[in-house]
């Protein structure tokens, strides 16, 4: 049996001799040296110090060595890894510190800029207005009540008290989505009722009778839509603001003070108001309420008074209808009118905003300019 062979020398091994071990650490240097990026620097690591790379292959030779000559090879290769691994963590923290300056110059934020480029917006006067209106009746006590734009005759007309002939129910007034017995959503039809876009909003009303308990004290404001023409004074998209008390012993006074306490609320107290005759279908009986001119406060209309543009020198602006719910319309909810009376009045968000802040044209509230909403503020 032959003994070790003690002779072996690791120089002629290739892999190990001095001279390749220093190529392989030269050309580790070399590629990390002319990485540009972390990108780049992540494929040279993987090439000259990975798993496959030729330093890696080469210390794995190192067990295969005879016990003396182990210790020069281990040595001279571990140095050239060293040195290769200390070239990597430097340049790693070179071109991090780069890329870090990098995003600070492209990402930066001139504070410099002007910042009110951009002009802030505002909530629509007419969303203001309808919200300070309910709240003044809702301070009194009222619900608030809503329901579909989209509405069936018999919410709009009939249960109102309207006759079958009356003119609002004509194709010239009202906007009609569907004709009675035409197919409604779903597929389903109606045979006595026909589907509108809702012409005032008396139609929550009557749904509030339908479906709360009594004493009732609600208000609703809500779109409304009618066929006419859009000029200074009218337009075939609108807003109002209803309120309906029912409630046993109910009366005109009572009204009265419902209206009177509204005024003071909106535009000041101190301005009378009066009603006069008027006629409704759902209420009798019915008035026209006015108030006293707030900016005149009725001067205008006395003898050498200044003309006021508000009031047109009348010195009363018409705000509202209103009257006692008609009997007719309790009973077609359901309600005993000989236990139950109830009142009801109405105005157009609009025109009162119109009026208290002198707007001379109602398509100003439509046309959707940034500049009206923003003369009214941001109230919130």
């Amino acid at each position: 049996m032959s003994g070790p062979n003690t002779n072996y020398d690791p120089v002629e091994v290739t892999p190990l001799s001095p001279d390749e071990v220093a190529r392989m650490r030269d050309e580790a240097l070399a590629a990390i040296a002319s990485a540009r990026t972390l990108e780049e620097l992540k494929e040279a690591r993987i090439a000259h110090f990975g798993d496959k790379a030729p330093l890696t292959l080469a210390n794995a030779e190192i067990g295969a060595l005879p016990p003396q000559a182990r210790a020069e090879a281990g040595k001279r290769v571990g140095a050239a890894r060293a040195e290769v691994k200390r070239a990597l963590a430097e340049r790693t923290a070179e071109l991090e510190a780069e890329r870090d300056r990098q995003v600070l110059l492209t990402e930066a934020v001139d504070v410099t800029l002007p910042w009110d480029r951009m002009p802030p917006g505002a909530r629509h006067p007419v969303t203001m207005a309808a919200d300070r209106l309910t709240d003044v009746f809702v301070a009194m006590g009222y619900e608030v009540a809503e329901g579909p734009e989209a509405e069936a005759e018999w919410y709009n007309f009939d249960a109102l008290n309207f006759p079958p002939d009356h003119p609002a129910r004509e194709a010239q007034d009202t906007l009609f989505v569907a004709a009675p017995g035409d197919a409604g959503p779903g597929g389903k039809s109606s045979a006595h009722s026909g589907v509108i876009l809702r012409t005032h909003t008396s139609p929550v009303q009557i749904r509030a009778m339908l479906s709360r308990p009594l004493p009732l004290f609600v208000v609703s404001p809500g779109r409304c839509y009618r066929a006419d023409a859009l000029d200074a004074t009218h337009s075939p998209v609108f807003h109002q603001i209803e309120g309906l008390a029912v409630d046993e012993g109910l009366t005109m006074a009572d009204l009265r003070g419902a209206i009177q306490s509204f005024v003071d609320a909106m535009f000041g107290e101190g301005l009378r108001t009066r009603f006069r005759p008027d006629f409704f279908p759902f209420t009798e009986p019915s008035a026209d309420v006015s108030m006293e001119c707030h900016i005149c406060r009725g001067a205008s209309a006395r003898p050498g008074g200044e003309p006021c543009r508000v009031c047109r020198s009348q010195g009363w602006i018409e705000i509202a209808g209103c009257g006692m719910v008609n009997p007719r319309v309790l009973i077609a909810c359901g309600i005993d009118p000989d236990r139950y009376s109830g009142f009801a009045f109405g105005l157009g968000i609009e025109r009162t905003l119109m009026i208290g802040h002198g707007v001379t044209d109602i398509r100003d509230t439509t046309e959707g300019d940034v500049r009206f909403s923003r003369a009214f503020g941001t109230e919130i």
